[in-house]
């Protein structure tokens, strides 16, 4: 069984283990953030409270989403726990909040593109790479509820994160059904 919930401090060194493991997947992507900057990064996103968990019966992780109002912030998947429907899940949570969500995604991350398309994400702009210190071309995705559905709880226009981030990217090529990881800075 899968649970999702808030993370704690303590799990900041697992979620960033798992980015820098997604981040080493990439051979399209530079690594410029150390394992303990990974940590630290996952730490300053929980202790923002914008990290959802994704745990197995056991309590391991297998995946987080950041999401700041509507802004996602990252969304990865263990790489055993891929095309379990862990994105998906964690998506659906962020939905359920809110009537619009938004994100970057690499260019080169077909697999984070192929996942937003099936979930109903449109893309409203593209980048040169300016925006990340990778600096890689990037998409804008945004994905708004179906008036019928709005949530009453509307997040205002337009969204943009507190501080600089990063394109959100999953790992591995998969199939449409869930992007095995995605990240911002």
């Amino acid at each position: 069984m899968i649970r999702l919930r808030p993370a704690a401090p303590t799990d900041a060194g697992s979620l960033g283990a798992m980015m820098t493991e997604a981040t080493a997947e990439h051979g399209w992507k530079p690594r410029l953030h150390s394992g303990a900057e990974d940590i630290a990064h996952a730490g300053a996103m929980i202790d923002r409270g914008w990290v959802s968990l994704a745990e197995g019966p056991t309590g391991e992780p297998l995946g987080f989403m950041a999401r700041e109002g509507a802004y996602v912030h990252a969304l990865f998947v263990a790489p055993g726990a891929r095309r379990g429907g862990i994105a998906r899940r964690l998506l659906a949570q962020a939905q359920a909040a809110c009537d619009r969500l938004e994100l970057w995604a690499f260019e080169a991350n077909t697999a984070a593109r192929a996942f937003y398309d099936s979930a109903g994400f449109e893309i409203t702009a593209r980048g040169d790479g300016d925006r990340s210190d990778e600096g890689l071309p990037e998409i804008h995705y945004r994905w708004t509820a179906p008036v019928a559905t709005a949530r009453a709880t509307n997040v205002s226009e337009p969204s943009e994160p507190s501080e600089p981030s990063e394109p959100s990217e999953p790992s591995e090529p998969s199939e449409p059904s869930e992007p095995s990881e995605e990240r911002s800075r």
